[in-house]
């Protein structure tokens, strides 16, 4: 079965552009996301000229400057357009959503003449990115990463594997940390690695639960050469710079969960509104209707979290232990919010013919990607007792 048309979320924008910039992503959603997304992830199809129709329409540079190509819309609007996207296709939103973390160590820590070079052809929608991060021996402990780059004249040869990469194998571009000096988090830069690189390799895709026309894949660096001046920022400041992709990329993931929970909470409340038991619409039941309340109100309280958040990040204030808040919390909603839409939907709910049970089985990586929500309980609580102690 087809969802429903993306019903319009009622929302606070602050200008008349941001408002026809969600109107044009719900209007591409409906007409090229919805009708392919459940045949499309049936197959484990990667739509790669999804993404080059939605950075023909901008929707894949809207944070960064318009000087380098950018839309330079705040995060409060590129995180909506986000959700929009999540709510027709999660494989489509989270997409977007690395796309944008991967240009963020260029964008932020980049020179004016490397961000020059190389940000306009990344922010066109002609090119995907990619970043990495993790490796097989560490996920959360990211500062154990031991994929080494040794400087070898003009070039770094790099060595090693990434895990868990979005895009790897299909991305144009990768923003790749690597071990450059010391063990620990000192010893930690940041590449920009083309994807044709000689000596890069992708492994087979792994086989997912949910989120199959999103590729993840292990990444190989096997003496692959890296020209120095793709170094971002300086030798021992990719720590720094990965933290500061991570919290901005944590609001991409909440904003995605929020689209998700949307659609499933549509799909529920339309089901119920038309589903008769015993001579009335099975959400004329208090039991049911109780439930549906409960969906509603905590993608609201989720919206309103992540967009606070998002409000600090454009004043340029402290927003690390908001990203956290709002990532756990939108995931953790989203969770549950999907599973009860199954439950609406009984036995229909587990069957393919509804996208209540892709809902489900999506949702549940969102609680993983971006840090796992026991690492988002972890930072605010140092966020906490580090202002306890003043």
């Amino acid at each position: 079965m087809t969802p429903s048309p993306v019903k319009a979320v009622e929302r606070q924008l602050p200008t008349e552009e941001a408002r026809e910039l969600l109107s044009l992503t719900r209007e591409l959603v409906q007409r090229e996301l919805q009708p392919r997304a459940a045949e499309d992830e049936a197959a484990s199809r990667f739509p790669r000229e999804v993404f080059r129709t939605l950075g023909e329409a901008g929707l894949l540079s809207l944070p960064y400057d318009e000087k380098y190509g950018g839309g330079e819309q705040p995060y409060e609007v590129y995180l909506q357009v986000l959700e929009e996207l999540a709510a027709g296709w999660l494989a489509i939103g989270l997409g977007v959503s690395v796309h944008t973390l991967s240009c963020h160590a260029l964008a932020t820590f980049g020179t004016e003449e490397q961000r020059e070079k190389w940000l306009p052809g990344m922010l066109s929608g002609e090119q995907l990115g990619a970043y990495c991060l993790s490796e097989p021996q560490s996920g959360s402990d990211a500062a154990a990463l031991r994929t080494r780059a040794e400087l070898d004249g003009d070039a770094y040869v790099v060595n090693g594997t990434k895990a868990w990469i979005t895009h790897g194998g299909q991305a144009d571009f990768y923003s790749a940390l690597v071990r450059t000096g010391v063990d620990g988090p000192k010893g930690i830069s940041c590449l920009l690695v083309p994807g044709v690189t000689e000596g890069l390799s992708a492994a087979q895709p792994e086989h997912k639960m949910g989120m199959r026309s999103s590729p993840t894949a292990q990444l190989n660096f096997d003496g692959a050469r890296i020209s120095r001046e793709r170094l971002i920022g300086e030798e021992g400041q990719g720590f720094q710079i990965a933290l500061g992709a991570l919290d901005s990329g944590r609001l991409g993931i909440a904003a995605c969960a929020i689209g998700v929970a949307q659609a499933a909470l549509d799909l529920a409340v339309d089901y119920a509104a038309t589903r008769r038991q015993f001579g009335r619409a099975i959400g004329d039941f208090q039991g049911l209707s109780f439930m549906l309340a409960d969906m509603a109100t905590q993608i609201e309280a989720g919206r309103a979290l992540y967009l606070s958040a998002a409000r600090l990040r454009d004043a340029g204030r402290p927003f690390s232990k908001e990203a956290a808040m709002a990532k756990l919390f939108c995931t953790d909603t989203v969770m549950r919010v999907t599973t009860d839409a199954v439950q609406v939907l009984g036995g229909y709910g587990y069957t393919q013919d509804f996208p209540a049970e892709r809902y489900m089985r999506e949702a549940k990586v969102l609680q993983i990607v971006e840090g796992t929500n026991q690492i988002q309980r972890l930072v605010i609580g140092r966020h906490l007792a580090k202002g306890a102690k003043g």
